[in-house]
């Protein structure tokens, strides 16, 4: 979306500016579909009925309606920072929703792969080179998706079922491209923005000030000041409460749906 001129204006034009922004807005949103955790979760349980309750509990062991629930992923791994997090993870009985990189990732780095999946964390897809998806063609972001889904299942015999579009850019034929590779969109609402600094502790007092319940969690493994800010972010999380699942938990009992973008 076009940012507004700056610069003094009158207060009409300001005015009108504020108006169309408004529009466009609601005209992007329009475009592809999105949703919250808590509206698909609730959604699900109303068409579940009675049989709800059983559902939740067989599909992610954690009922986050109940649960003060907060989901962890980490973004553009594996890297040489994985394993160490994994520990972390271990350590903490934490599992989190990994959003790989295929390109000098997936590729330079498929014992990590196969670990973050055998310690049962959660397999995603990030694009093969990181490229903006709205930029470029569909049959080109279809390859960039594509390609990771194949790289994944050569590794583990599964395909990743979510995606995260690079910079959360995405739109109409992005979320048709992703429909088409079983894929659904993952944005988030809390972010470090831990490529701008290698302080962990910044890192953490990021994190922990944007986060609230039913809350999405983006962090990169591979910024040197990530993966120490993480055992402060777990246990703070867990003292205030916060119950630390997968992106699939958060979901639960709702299945991801292909093609929709979830967004808390």
């Amino acid at each position: 979306m076009p940012k507004q001129k700056s610069a003094a204006r009158s207060t009409s034009i300001a005015g009108l500016l504020a108006a169309t922004s408004l529009v466009l807005a609601l005209s992007s949103c329009a475009s592809y579909d999105v949703t919250a955790p808590a509206d698909a979760r609730a959604d699900a349980q109303a068409a579940d009925g009675k049989n709800g309750e059983g559902v939740k509990k067989a599909a992610s062991g954690v009922d986050c309606a109940k649960a003060k629930c907060v989901a962890l992923t980490f973004d553009a791994g594996p890297s040489e920072n994985t394993n160490r997090l994994l520990d972390i993870l271990k350590k903490e009985k934490v599992h989190a929703t990994f959003f790989m990189l295929g390109k000098n990732h997936i590729a330079e780095r498929p014992a990590e792969v196969k670990r973050i999946d055998a310690e049962g964390h959660e397999l995603a897809n990030h694009t093969w080179s990181h490229k903006i998806l709205t930029d470029i063609e569909p049959a080109e972001a279809k390859r960039e998706l594509s390609r990771v889904q194949d790289a994944v299942k050569k590794i583990t015999g599964k395909k990743p079922t979510l995606m995260r579009p690079p910079q959360g850019r995405t739109n109409e034929d992005v979320s048709q491209v992703s429909k088409e590779l079983g894929l659904a969109q993952v944005l988030w609402s809390v972010t470090a923005k831990d490529y701008q600094t290698t302080d962990s502790k910044l890192i953490t007092k990021r994190v922990l000030d944007q986060t609230e319940r039913d809350g999405i969690i983006l962090l990169h493994d591979i910024y040197k000041g990530t993966v120490p800010a993480v055992p402060g972010i777990i246990k703070q999380l867990k003292q205030r409460g916060y119950t630390i699942v997968t992106v699939s938990q958060l979901l639960s009992p709702a299945k991801p749906e292909p093609g929709m973008a979830y967004r808390p």
